[in-house]
This record gives structure tokens, sequence and C-alpha cells, in this order.
């Protein structure tokens, strides 16, 4: 350790095998969170001192294989082969120790030492399962380390291990996995015609091997490196063996049935386990979707019990609290600059500071439900539903936690691990109707449908879900041409669940939504203010008003004048703002009454219901705006959304006046 100072470590392994749980346990709050370069894949890194020593952890996105299947293996992979970090820990869960081996498959060719982290031994042993790791360990020859990381148990055994291997102070001579007998002389014949022109630092056989398996990332980089008549025959070759990838996946299934066979004691036929027993009720048709509709159910309570009244206590006693005390210490200041402090910025980073209970418990309920091993479940039951809109089954609770605040939905598709269907989350998650917009419901459609207002509400309800299913069939098709990614997800073992891990994930998210959402809500704050204040500090006569008088064309089509078309423009900001911009533009004072009969006389019932449809479906507020630029780490996508919302709501709207006019 003394010859290298920094020891530079990467740690990969399977969704669901507590990566996540080592990393935070060696890494605490020296971890950086960003985005791989060019991806919007989440990269963590961190820092480890043990005894004078310092080892820097990079944490590789959860990983099935090395295949070029996702954008998630690619990054893995090109990282471990390009910066050749110093030692590669590939944590497992014991108590799937046959699938969890088959990424150590496609590690140990890899020219960087591997040391194997044998997790969630205590789960293994619960559902009977024993396993050697003395056995696994000389089996493998690479070192092995049980453990429990949630109880941190073996963690210093791992790091004491990576620094022997780092420092070569043990033996490192794995035994890896060989393609099977039928195709080997087909292996060493391709690895004869493209010897000379792997391009650094890539393996010999280990390219070979993917080309045999059809890998579409290096078959394209090596067709680049051929000559046209070396492709030729390498192409040949590979039609010829289009069965190869069976050879080489065989020979790793047959590697992992010898180390199973030596190492694991599988319990009596006919135990039944814990995780069996719950998973009688949690992925039955029937009773799963009733119980998932129990959990979800309690995260909808938690959302409007607690996390409403916080939102509501932080709106009134920091962000309105702040506002005044400005107002009172700006009292000799020009007004320009009052009104700039206090509605602009104030205005905009208090929207963001009250998300943060409703955050707090997305966050925080989606980490339990996540690292107990439920998520999979709900997901599952949901599956065949979310296919409708070109989505799989983990999409839906993103989608559902919605209804409370879109913010935390767009966010919450991170734990989406295809990049497309993370995409497609984030486009369709604004759809769903979120509080702000139902409060907007809750006023208006009263004044104008008295007794029928709830069923208006309900129909508006129904009318946005509806549009979603539909938006998201379009956009499937015409972005992804109908490409659906293939739900494969494995049903984790039951356990409890590690608060170290899931307080710190809410930490990071959290502190990341402040830095990242919070500056980019405060620019577009300040410049929705300048708009509305300029040029003579009136809205009427505000540049604002201006564009909204534009914009009176269409409004014409929804029976809408210029100041209906101002209140959603200023709904951007926050969708309540509806509300105080009708109060504002319509001559409303302070008390509901007069504001209410000037908009029975300004609006007729069929211009209220486009109104309500177009505010429903209109572009989402400035937080979700910046939360999707954030996650998409693309200003195209998140101008696509801004637009596409933008003819969905003024369509609808226009669509709605017209026929509610037959008989309104």
């Amino acid at each position: 350790m003394a010859e290298k100072k920094t020891i530079t470590v990467a740690l990969t392994g399977q969704p669901n095998v507590g990566k996540s749980t080592v990393f935070n346990l060696l890494t605490g709050l020296s971890q950086h969170v960003g985005n791989w370069p060019g991806k919007t894949i989440e990269q963590k890194r961190g820092t480890c001192q043990l005894d004078g020593a310092k080892m820097e952890l990079i944490d590789l996105p959860g990983t099935y294989s090395l295949t070029a299947n996702s954008a998630e293996e690619v990054v893995a992979r090109d990282y471990i082969i390009k910066e050749h970090p110093d030692v590669v820990v590939a944590i497992l869960d014991a108590a799937h120790l046959e699938r969890n081996l088959y990424l150590v498959a496609e590690l140990l060719p890899l020219p960087v030492p591997v040391v194997v982290g044998l997790n969630m031994i205590d789960v293994a042993k619960s559902e009977g399962l024993q396993v050697d790791c003395q056995v696994l360990e000389t089996v493998l020859r690479v070192p092995v380390v049980p453990m429990v990381a949630t109880k941190n148990i073996g963690v210093r055994e791992l790091v004491e291990a990576i620094s022997a291997v780092a420092c070569g102070n043990v033996p490192y001579a794995p035994k890896t996995p060989v393609i099977r007998q039928d195709h080997q002389e087909v292996l060493l014949e391709i690895q004869g015609l493209i010897a000379d022109c792997v391009p650094d630092p890539y393996p010999l056989e280990w390219v070979a091997l993917k080309l045999l398996e059809g890998d579409r990332v290096i078959t394209s980089m090596m067709q680049e490196h051929l000559s046209a008549d070396v492709w030729d025959q390498v192409h040949t070759i590979l039609h010829l063996h289009e069965d190869a990838i069976i050879a080489v996946a065989g020979g790793r299934y047959d590697w992992i049935a010898r180390l199973v066979h030596a190492s694991v004691t599988r319990p009596r036929v006919g135990q039944i386990s814990l995780t069996d027993r719950l998973d009688r009720v949690a992925t039955h048709p029937v009773w799963g979707q009733l119980f998932l509709a129990a959990v979800l159910g309690l995260i909808f309570w938690l959302t409007y019990a607690v996390g409403t009244p916080l939102q509501g206590f932080l709106d009134t006693y920091v962000v309105q609290a702040a506002a005044n005390w400005l107002t009172g210490s700006l009292a000799g200041a020009p007004p320009w600059l009052s009104s700039l402090v206090v509605d602009g910025m104030i205005g905009g980073v208090g929207t963001v500071i009250t998300f943060l209970p409703i955050l707090l418990i997305f966050f925080g309920v989606m980490g339990i439900l996540e690292d107990m091993g439920y998520m999979a479940r709900g997901a599952y039951v949901m599956d065949r539903f979310m296919h409708v809109m070109g989505l799989h089954g983990k999409s839906f609770l993103p989608l559902f936690v919605g209804f409370g605040c879109n913010v935390p939905a767009v966010m919450g598709a991170r734990i989406l691990e295809s990049s497309r269907t993370r995409l497609l989350t984030i486009l369709l998650a604004p759809l769903v109707p979120c509080t702000a917009r139902m409060a907007v419901v809750a006023f208006v459609a009263p004044i104008f449908f008295g007794s029928s207002a709830t069923l208006v509400s309900w129909g508006l309800l129904s009318l946005n879900l509806i549009i979603l299913a539909l938006s998201g069939m379009l956009l499937n098709k015409l972005l992804f041409k109908g490409r659906r990614v293939a739900f494969i997800m494995e049903l984790p073992l039951y356990h409890l669940p590690n608060w170290r891990t899931i307080g710190l994930q809410v930490w990071q998210r959290l502190l990341s939504f402040l830095q990242k959402a919070g500056t980019l809500v405060l620019v577009m704050s300040v410049g929705i203010w300048a708009l509305s204040a300029l040029p003579y500090g009136e809205i009427e006569t505000s540049y604002l008003a201006s564009f909204g008088r534009l914009l009176a064309p269409i409004g014409e089509f929804m029976g809408l004048d210029w100041r209906a078309m101002m209140a959603l423009l200023t709904s951007f900001i926050a969708k309540e703002n509806a509300i105080a911009t009708m109060g504002i533009l319509y001559g409303g004072g302070a008390g509901g009454a007069s504001l209410v009969t000037t908009l029975k006389q300004a609006m007729t019932p069929a211009a209220a219901l486009a109104f309500l449809v177009a505010e429903m479906l209109f572009i989402p507020c400035a937080a979700t705006v910046a939360v999707t630029r954030q996650e998409t780490n693309s200003w195209k996508w998140t101008i696509f959304s801004v637009l596409f919302l933008l003819v969905v709501s003024m369509g609808a709207g226009i669509a709605a006046y017209q026929l509610a006019r037959l008989w309104l």
C-alpha cells in the first residue's frame, strides 16, 4: 500500500445485490454524484480511508452482464477496460449465486484483478442455502469475502482483500470459463484474423468472444478497424456460426454449474421460504394488485396527510416570512428591486423549497420499498397495464406519485434502468394531474357547474389519464419506432431495509434537487418576473400581456379572452398562479366573491370547461421543467416536452369548447 497512496476500486454487481449499501458504508458523505460523460446515467464516486491507505471508489451502474444491451452495461465495461482500475469488486447476492456469477464470468477474462464480495449471507441462510466461501474461493482462485452489508459485517475484510490484491500480496490466477468445445476452433480462427487490428486497450480473446456473441458495439468497432477483405472473412465465419452465442453462454453456465455444485448446499425438497409465502399475495394476479393498491394508498395518504401540511408550513413560515421580512427591509429601495427580490427570486426559489416534504416522503418510501425487495413485485403486477403506453411495470410508481407533484414524478424516473423507458416516463409525467392543478379545478368548477362540479372534476381527471395513455402510445411509435424494452426483473428476496443507505440516498437526491433545479427555477422565475413587469411596471401593459394578446386568436377558439390566456401562461411558475392572475386581470379583490361574479360574466360554461381542460394539460410548472432538464440532461427533450404539452393542451381545449357549445 505504501507503493501507491491511492487505489482505484470499481464496484460492480447486478441490481438488488447491496452494492449501493457497500458503497455508502465505505464512502459515507464523501460521495460525489453526477452523470457519466455524455450519459444520463448517474455516476457516484467516493473515497475511503483505512489504516492510512486511501481508496477511490467508483460505483458502476448495476448490470446483469457486460454485453451492449443497455447504456449501463456499456458504461460499466468501458470504464473497466479503458480506465483500468486497480481492482474490480463484484458484489454478489449469496441467495442468487447462479445468476450473479454470470457477471463474474464476464469480468474474469478482463485484465483487471477481481475481488468477490459475497453479500446477503444471512438472507441465503434464512432461505436454507449454505454457501461455503472457502470452497468457492478455492475453485474461483480469487478472494471471496462473506458479507452482511446491512449489518456492516465483512466490510473491513473486503477492504483488506482489496488492499492485498492491489499491492500484489496474494497470488491472482483466476479460473476463467471457456467456450464450449465445439466452437473453440472457431474462436481461435477469429482471434488469428483480428490479432493485429484490435485497438488498445481491448483484450484480443474478449473481443473475439464479443464478436461471436454478436455484440453490436464491438462488431461496429472491429468493422472500422479491419480491412474489407479481413472483415469479409470474419463476417463469413460469424454467419456460418450464428449459434456461437449459445456456445459462449453455454460455456459460462457450465462453469457456473460446477462452482455452485462445489460450494452450495441447498435446502431440502419441499421447504417453503418466507419469500415464497409473502409472494403468494404480493405477486398474485388479484391479491397482488389489491396489496399494491393499499401500498400506493399509503403513499397517497402520506403525501396529503403529512407532505401537504408541511408544504403549507414551509410556505407560510419560511417562504412568506422571508418575503415579508425582505419587503420591510427593502421599503426604501426602488419598487422594481423589491419586486425582483420578493416576487421574482423568493417566489421562484420558495416554490422549490416547499417541494421538499413531498420529495422527502417520495424518496424515503420508494427507498424503503426498493431496499426491502417489494418494488419489483409492484412493477411485476402492473406490467401488463403499462405496456399500453410503451412502458413497463416499473414506470408505474413514479407516474403515480405525480398525483401529488410532478417534480418527484420526473425525478423518480431515475429508478428505471432503460434510458428509453426513463425518457418516455419523464415526457409523460407532466400529464399526471398534480394537486396544484386539481386546486384550480376545485375553485373554478363549482362557479360554472354547481352541483355537477364533482362529476366534471372526475371527468377532467379521467381525460388526463386517457390522454396520458394515448400520448404514450403516440410518442413510443413516433420517437422510438414502437420499440419495447423487455421487462426482465429479478424478484429479490425480502430483507430488512438498510436505513443508512436509504438516508444517504434521500439526502443526496434532495441536495441535488436544491442545487440544480433550484438554480434553474431561479433563472426562470426572474425571467418571467421581468416579462410581467417590463416596460412600465404594470402587468396589463407588460410584455407578458402583449404575448397573451398574441394568443388571443387561439383563445377565441376556446371562448377565452387574453386575460384567461394570461392566467394559463402565468401558471407556468406555479399552477395556483392561474387563480391569482384571474383575480388581478378580471378585477377580483382579496375576497373571492367579486372574482366569482366577474368570471361568470366573462366566461360561458363552455369556455370555462375549455379553460379547465387546457389548464389540466398545460405545460408543466417551472420546477418540473427544471428537473426535466436535469434528468434528461438535454434542452432538446425539455423543449420538446413543453411544445408537445402546449399543442396537446390547446388542441384539447379547442375541442372541448367546440363540443361543449352543442349542449352547454
